[in-house]
């Protein structure tokens, strides 16, 4: 060691060189520029005045080299930095002659292609006119910088969203006059209850945290609450039930529904006083919903979006299914004639016009079967949860024969258009070729009297290709054909 300055005893660092005198001597000026140009970013040359006019320069970093393209040779050392930066290049200049190690500068270049670029200074006398400048880029650590500084702005614009979210999610809960309590599925507790709840049930909202739900309920209704709870943990979702208070003087319709958060599972239960009309309604809905059910032609009632909510037993033995749950929630379209078209077809009449009647398509049962139907539907957009319901009749070997008939004989251009979408292109193509054909027939023997020869003329057709044709159409009596190449 030259001095105890190079060695730290007490934490065993070298911190400068022992024998770079000895072992570097033999270095020409060529050598020790390409080692400084390899260990710094940026190296300076600096003739030591009191501005420090750069004598020569070292780019290792070719980033760097295209945004500082612009020569700095000959010029002041302070001019090549921003404003904010030109007491650092002084203080640089200024205290290369201090011993000990060298004190780093954070300065900033003026680019010509974009933002200033970041470099981390420390000089270095090397003889009396003469002092070496060092520069490590810090781009990179400043790229870095902008992408945290981003991140984070991004998470509490976030955040700020979220925390307005949950406040208004919170005051609808608290105003609600509907009764809701949020219950632990795992422990049967009450979590959560809005201050309706309170009131319906007599107990302050605040005690009724804690408490094992159901509780407060005669023993039947506390049966059916569990058996309820236990049905939309298995299913996801059920049918509402009608419960009634311990005293037997309230009497409840309650429902409920399943939720996840936070890795828990959670009921929300909803309580709603039962009325005289509630049950007369209720009632009524219920035998409505039952003669649905029960119906002989398919009736599906879906969302906006085509999720099964509802279908009775005589759609799914269209489709092939076994039970409703194996519908809910699937898409219509999945068994609905033409996959991307008919559905959409549908639609697009029920938004723009409310209903639709006498839609012609198949349905595609689960394991291969097709059925002809006809579909009439509606939309109900109004209230709560909007959708669209479908009525489904099987027409089977009707509709096969009426469209059989209809390809075989068509009367009319506007016969023609109705099968489109029922009847494949081609099929259309060739029956309005032979449409026209036997109009054309028909015209020129009424034109010549039902002269042959001279329909034949006229038609530019030979008379052979003409009997032909009749005999395809069935027009006219081949017998009197003799008869009319006579005349």
């Amino acid at each position: 060691m030259a001095n105890g300055e190079d060695f730290n005893s007490e934490r065993g660092i070298v911190r400068q060189f022992s024998g770079a005198a000895e072992l570097l001597k033999d270095l020409n000026g060529e050598k020790v520029g390409r080692l400084l140009a390899v260990a710094s970013d940026v190296a300076l040359i600096v003739a030591d005045t009191r501005q420090g006019v750069i004598k020569d320069v070292s780019i290792g970093s070719d980033e760097i080299a295209v945004d500082l393209a612009e020569s700095w040779l000959g010029k002041p050392w302070i001019s090549t930095v921003t404003l904010e930066s030109r007491a650092k290049i002084e203080a640089l200049l200024n205290g290369a002659d201090a011993k000990g190690a060298p004190r780093w500068r954070l300065v900033n270049h003026m680019s010509v292609n974009g933002p200033d670029v970041p470099v981390l200074y420390a000089c270095v006398r090397l003889d009396e006119v003469r002092l070496m400048a060092f520069g490590r880029s810090m781009q990179p650590m400043s790229t870095l910088q902008q992408q945290l500084i981003s991140t984070q702005q991004s998470v509490e614009r976030e955040f700020a969203k979220y925390r307005q979210m949950e406040a208004r999610h919170r005051l609808l809960f608290q105003v609600a006059s509907e009764a809701v309590l949020i219950v632990d599925a795992q422990t049967r507790k009450i979590v959560e209850a809005n201050p309706a709840a309170g009131r319906l049930l007599g107990v302050a909202t605040q005690r009724l945290l804690g408490r094992l739900f159901p509780e407060g309920f005669d023993e039947s209704s506390t049966q059916v609450l569990h058996a309820l709870l236990g049905a939309v943990r298995a299913t996801g979702r059920t049918d509402d039930v009608t419960v009634t208070s311990a005293p037997g003087t309230q009497e409840f319709v309650a429902s409920a529904s399943l939720f996840r958060e936070d890795r828990a599972t959670y009921f929300l239960v909803r309580l709603e006083p039962l009325n005289n009309n509630r049950a007369s309604t209720s009632g009524l809905n219920s035998k409505v919903l039952e003669i649905v059910a029960s119906a002989p032609e398919g009736f599906v009632v879906t969302d906006l979006a085509g999720r099964i909510q509802f279908a009775n037993r005589a759609f799914l033995d269209l489709v092939q299914l076994a039970t409703e749950e194996q519908s809910r929630n699937e898409s219509l379209e999945r068994w609905l004639g033409r996959p991307g078209v008919d559905f959409n077809l549908l639609t697009a009449q029920l938004r723009e016009h409310g209903s639709l009647r006498a839609f012609a398509t198949q349905l595609r049962g689960e394991f291969g079967g097709n059925s002809e139907v006809e579909i009439c539907a509606v939309s109900v957009l109004e209230g709560e949860a909007p959708c669209f319901g479908f009525t489904i009749r099987d027409v089977g070997q009707r509709a096969t024969t009426s469209r059989q008939a209809t390809r075989e004989t068509p009367r009319s251009v506007a016969q023609l258009t109705e099968l489109v979408g029922r009847v494949p292109l081609r099929d259309l193509v060739r029956e309005s070729t032979d449409m026209i054909e036997r109009l054309c027939i028909e015209s020129a023997l009424e034109i010549t009297g039902d002269n042959r020869a001279s329909a034949a003329e006229i038609l530019g057709l030979s008379r052979q290709s003409l009997y032909a044709k009749l005999r395809r159409y069935g027009l006219g009596e081949l017998a009197s054909a003799d008869g009319d190449e006579a005349g």
